[in-house]
């Protein structure tokens, strides 16, 4: 006759049964130093010329941020998606960083002479805390890859931009909207 033996000891729940919105998903600062030092050495090897440099870190970061976004809207937003300019830049600057970086970004302003330009400050970045950029490529800013980052995040909301990284106070995102998302926001404050 054939028994059939019933084990009553716990099995283990797998990473894959957790839910999204469970956990921190810290991780190591070591870690992530040498891998984004990596990715640097990377687009570095294959690239001729400092802005050819840039436009390989700030692609990177565009696919970083393609990615990130549902995640993230997933765990903190409740698949609720930001409609207007200010609330989604608001999200960046607050939510999405805290998530990204472990503490908000330092500021947001407005530009006074343009209204689809905004800044997003950030005194030390974590992306260019651990590079030590050698004298010849002196203008290197290794936060386009945080900038591509955010561009990806507000294109994939619907916030058709382009963000660069500039050196002023620290790290100054520059995010240049469309007209298109200007007038829609108009549109929308006029309902």
């Amino acid at each position: 006759m054939n028994t059939i033996t019933i084990s009553t000891s716990r099995s283990k729940t797998s990473i894959l049964d957790k839910s999204l919105s469970k956990g921190k998903g810290e991780v190591s600062l070591t870690c992530f130093a040498l891998l984004f030092s990596e990715i640097v050495q990377y687009c570095q090897n294959r690239s001729h010329t400092i802005p050819e440099l840039q436009n390989k870190l700030s692609e990177f970061g565009k696919d970083v941020g393609s990615k990130l976004i549902d995640v993230v809207f997933i765990r903190e937003k409740n698949y609720k998606r930001e409609t207007k300019l200010l609330n989604i830049l608001i999200f960046i600057k607050s939510t999405f960083w805290k998530n990204l970086f472990g503490r908000e970004a330092d500021k947001l302003e407005h530009a006074n002479d343009d209204e689809r330009m905004y800044y997003l400050k950030e005194k030390d970045p974590l992306v260019n805390k651990f590079i030590s950029v050698p004298k010849d490529k002196g203008v290197l800013n290794c936060a386009v890859f945080t900038a591509g980052i955010i561009e990806a995040v507000l294109n994939s909301c619907g916030f058709p931009s382009k963000v660069t990284a500039h050196w002023y106070n620290g790290t100054t995102y520059m995010i240049k909207f469309d007209d298109s998302v200007i007038a829609r926001d108009k549109q929308m404050d006029e309902k």
